[in-house]
C-alpha cells in the first residue's frame, strides 16, 4: 500500500493552468484544510490551508495510483505521446559515456528504445540510479512508518483532516479520506521484526489511548497482514544527471514522508526539467550536459533545504527517543502556533514549497 497523497495547491494550480484541474476534482477525493498536531497540552493547528490566497486552498489526498493513472490518461491524449506499461527498465544503452537509451522487459519480452535524453524517474528505489552509479549523500532515519486502513464513520470530528497524534516515544499520522482513514504507525528504524512479533495490540492500545474516537473500530486491525511497512529514507544523489541522463523526483533525492510533500517536490522537477529540456529538444543537437545542470541547479537549493528540515525533526525525536522525552515539545509548539501569521505561513511553505518553479506555457505555443 502506497499511503494516499495527492496535490498540492501549487500542483492544482499547475493542473488549472494546462486545463485539468476540474477534471482531476471530478474523481473521488478528500480536501484537507488543516494539519494539527495532537500533544499532551491539547490539539495545535500547525498549518491552516483555508488562508491560502488561491483558488484551491486546501490539499488533495486520494489513492496515490488514481492521481497517476489520470496523469497518464492526460497524456496519452496528446498525439506525440506514447505510453508503454508494464515495462521494467533492465539497463542503460551506452555509446561511450553517454546514456543513449534504455532495454526493458515488458509483456511482449525484451525491448528497447533509444532517445536524446533519459529522464530516471523511476522512485525511490530506482534500477537507473544503481545502474549509473555515483555517490549518495545519506541524511539518515530514525524511524519507520506501518501503514494501515480503518473505515470512516459519519459520526467521525469533522474538523480531522491531516493529524499527527504523539505518544511519547511513538506517534501516528492520520490521513483522511473519501470512505476510510489512512494510520501510520511510527516505528524506531528497524524495528519492523520486534513490532510483527509483539502483534498488533501494541499498536491498538496506542489508538484508544492517542485517538479514542476511533475506539469502535480499532478492533478491525487483527493482524500484520492487513499492514504495509514504509521504510523512511532520506538521501539525494550529489550529482543527478550523466551524459545523456537525468535524474528527478524519488531517483534523485527520497523524501520523508515529513510534510507530505515528495510528490509536490517530484512535480516541481518536472516543471523545471520542462522549462530547459523542450527549447533543447526542438534542435537537433544532443542535449548537452550543462542543460541537464541546470536543472539539478534550480532545484538544489530547494530539496537541500526540505532535506535539512526533514534531518532536523528525524535528529529530534533520536534525541528524544534516547533521553526519554516527549517527542514534540506541546507547550512551546502551541505558543509559537499562536503567533499571528504562523500558519499561514505554515500552509504556504506546505502548499507550495521553497523556490517554487513557474512553468513557461510559451514552451507550449504553436510554432
Amino acid at each position: 500500500m502506497v499511503p494516499d497523497a495527492g496535490p498540492h495547491t501549487y500542483t492544482l494550480e499547475l493542473l488549472d493552468q494546462l486545463g485539468l484541474a476540474t477534471s482531476l476534482l471530478k474523481l473521488p477525493h478528500f480536501k484537507a484544510t488543516r494539519f494539527r498536531a495532537h500533544t499532551p497540552v491539547g490539539a495545535i493547528t500547525l498549518a491552516d490551508y483555508g488562508q491560502l490566497r488561491s483558488d484551491f486552498p486546501y490539499l488533495v489526498l486520494m489513492p496515490q495510483a488514481r492521481f497517476l493513472d489520470f496523469l497518464a490518461q492526460a497524456s496519452v491524449e496528446l498525439p506525440t505521446f506514447t505510453l508503454q506499461t508494464g515495462a521494467r527498465v533492465r539497463e542503460l544503452i551506452m555509446d561511450g559515456d553517454r546514456a543513449v537509451g534504455v532495454r526493458w522487459r515488458g509483456p511482449d519480452g525484451p525491448a528497447a528504445l533509444t532517445a536524446r535524453v533519459v529522464v530516471a524517474a523511476d522512485g525511490r528505489f530506482s534500477r537507473l540510479r544503481t545502474a549509473a552509479g555515483g555517490p549518495v549523500i545519506d541524511l539518515g532515519a530514525s524511524s519507520d512508518l506501518l501503514w494501515f486502513r480503518l473505515p470512516r464513520r459519519a459520526s467521525d470530528p469533522p474538523e480531522a483532516d491531516v493529524d499527527l497524534y504523539f505518544g511519547r516515544r511513538n506517534y501516528v499520522a492520520l490521513l483522511g479520506g473519501v470512505s476510510d482513514w489512512q494510520i501510520g504507525y511510527t516505528l524506531p528504524k528497524g524495528g519492523f521484526a520486534a513490532a510483527r512479533e509483539a502483534g498488533v495490540e501494541p499498536i491498538r492500545a496506542f489508538l484508544r489511548h492517542h485517538v479514542g474516537w476511533l475506539e469502535d473500530r480499532i478492533e478491525l486491525l487483527t493482524g500484520f497482514e492487513q499492514t504495509t511497512l514504509l521504510s523512511v529514507e532520506l538521501k539525494r544523489l550529489r550529482t543527478w544527471h550523466r551524459p545523456g541522463l537525468l535524474f528527478i523526483g524519488d531517483a534523485a533525492h527520497v523524501i520523508s514522508p515529513v510534510g507530505g510533500n515528495g510528490i509536490l517536490m517530484a512535480i516541481q522537477d518536472a516543471v523545471a526539467a520542462a522549462n530547459h529540456l523542450i527549447p533543447t529538444l526542438r534542435r537537433p543537437d544532443p542535449v548537452p550536459e550543462e542543460t541537464l545542470a541546470a536543472i539539478q541547479a534550480d532545484r538544489e537549493e530547494a530539496i537541500t533545504r526540505v532535506q535539512a528540515d526533514q534531518a532536523k525533526v528525524e535528529s529530534q525525536a533520536i534525541r528524544a527517543r534516547e533521553a526519554g522525552r516527549r517527542l514534540i515539545p506541546g507547550r512551546l509548539l502551541k505558543i509559537v502556533a499562536a503567533l499571528p501569521g504562523v500558519r499561514a505561513r505554515s500552509a504556504r511553505s506546505n502548499a507550495y514549497g521553497p523556490q517554487p518553479p513557474k512553468l513557461d506555457l510559451g514552451l507550449f505555443a504553436s510554432e
